[in-house]
């Protein structure tokens, strides 16, 4: 395991008593995974006396951090017993799998599942009418955001300058303009996956056959405010699992080409509103072809796997990323203008080239990637940049390849060791 767990960069430590598993769970910040054998948990008690006590299951998950989420590991038989696996997924169970599993099958999934635990995508949701006794606070925590608006004439407009995930509107906004969302739905840039609800502040049958005819995705009970943050939590995680399925790379949790556009165009829409630059990047992994050819399309995956995980930790906060296409990344920086990009993509790829991947045993090698890099405002659509970041990559490859370059007045710029 722990060869596989060193393709992917991943230190695993392995403990032989649950108390030191405990201590170490309780001091760590929380982005680690935590992986518990049934088997052994029962076996694994050296603190509990002579070692023969018999705890009841409940009682030995109870010695585990309340605020941490766990992945067990179980058998066969154990995974056929229902109320085994109710008495797990109310212990802070984040995932669970049945033995045997092979090592690299494992170490595969818990890499997804540290992809998953790094996703939370803000949920934007656009509010028609009054709706009392929401704590915006509390959502905005919890990656949602209420963005109100009182116009229903106006609302389509909002809609179009927002791209929300889901938009509300109240009853009493509906009754006095019932084509709200007719005029929302038939707009043939109208994003085929958000959803519009009903918000009622009593039950209608009859209100709600009407609305739901005329297009709402949904009907919502608002008499009770902590109902409706329920349902808008629920109603958010759903969200961001189909903007998953269509936006992002399975192999990687990050945004595919479908996913980068839109949010690309969002980002460039925001840097117009507020007068920042971006810079948008483009890179290819060196010889990728030749990487799959003499040590398979298995090693190709985890060199792309290790350069997402690298180019990822070096983001910020309203960064994109985005596996473009086999090995190709996009890369858009927020408030950024062309040198600073440029500077930010090298010290990506320095830090890329640096990582020993073992091919055989003692056979450590280094790769290396290239990249161009584009600026707004200079260029002011997402396919203007990606034209011109991917022209100066051309640049780099032609150049010799293991290099960043740039455009800047007319002339190009070049960042290598």
């Amino acid at each position: 395991m722990l060869l596989h767990a060193h393709k992917y960069d991943f230190d695993i430590v392995f403990f032989d008593e649950v108390s030191r598993f405990v201590e170490a769970v309780a001091r760590d910040n929380g982005d680690n995974l935590y992986v518990i054998d049934l088997d052994a948990l029962h076996t694994m008690q050296a603190d509990m006396g002579d070692g023969r006590r018999t705890l009841m299951l409940g009682e030995l998950l109870q010695r585990l951090p309340g605020d941490h989420s766990y992945i067990y590991l179980q058998s066969a038989r154990q995974g056929g017993r229902f109320f085994l696996q109710q008495r797990l997924v109310d212990s802070n169970c984040l995932a669970y799998a049945e033995k045997p599993i092979a090592n690299d099958v494992l170490v595969d999934k818990l890499f997804n599942l540290f992809v998953q635990k790094k996703r939370g995508d803000l949920v934007r949701v656009a509010v028609l009418g009054e709706v009392a006794g929401l704590d915006e606070a509390n959502l905005l925590l919890r990656r949602i955001e209420l963005v109100r608006h009182q116009d229903p004439t106006t609302l389509h407009v909002r809609v179009k300058e927002l791209q929300p995930d889901l938009i509300l509107v109240s009853d009493t906004e509906y009754a006095r303009t019932d084509a709200i969302v007719r005029v929302l739905k038939r707009n043939i840039e109208a994003d085929p996956v958000r959803e519009t609800a009903l918000l009622q502040r009593r039950p209608d049958a009859a209100l709600a056959r009407r609305a739901l005819l005329d297009g709402f995705d949904a009907v919502f009970d608002m008499s009770d405010p902590a109902l409706l943050e329920a349902q808008l939590l629920n109603r958010a995680g759903k969200i961001r699992i189909n903007k998953d399925l269509i936006g992002k790379d399975r192999a990687t949790g990050l945004l595919n080409k479908v996913g980068l556009q839109k949010k690309a165009q969002d980002l460039i829409r925001q840097a117009a509103q507020d007068g920042r630059p971006l810079a948008y990047g483009v890179i290819d992994i060196d010889k990728f072809k030749t990487i799959n050819d003499t040590w398979g399309h298995s090693f190709g995956d985890i060199v792309i796997k290790r350069l997402s995980l690298t180019l990822a930790s070096r983001l910020g906060e309203q960064d994109l990323l985005s596996r473009f296409g086999g090995e190709e990344f996009v890369l858009v920086f927020w408030d950024c203008s062309l040198e600073e990009g440029q500077r930010r993509m090298d010290a990506m790829r320095q830090a890329f080239c640096a990582i020993p991947f073992e091919v055989g045993r003692g056979d450590i090698r280094h790769f290396s990637f290239s990249g161009g890099v584009a600026a707004y405002p200079a260029h002011r659509s997402e396919n203007e940049l990606f034209l011109r970041a991917d022209a100066m990559l051309y640049e780099a490859k032609q150049g010799g390849r293991n290099r960043i370059c740039a455009q800047e007045s007319g002339a190009w710029t070049m960042a290598t060791d």
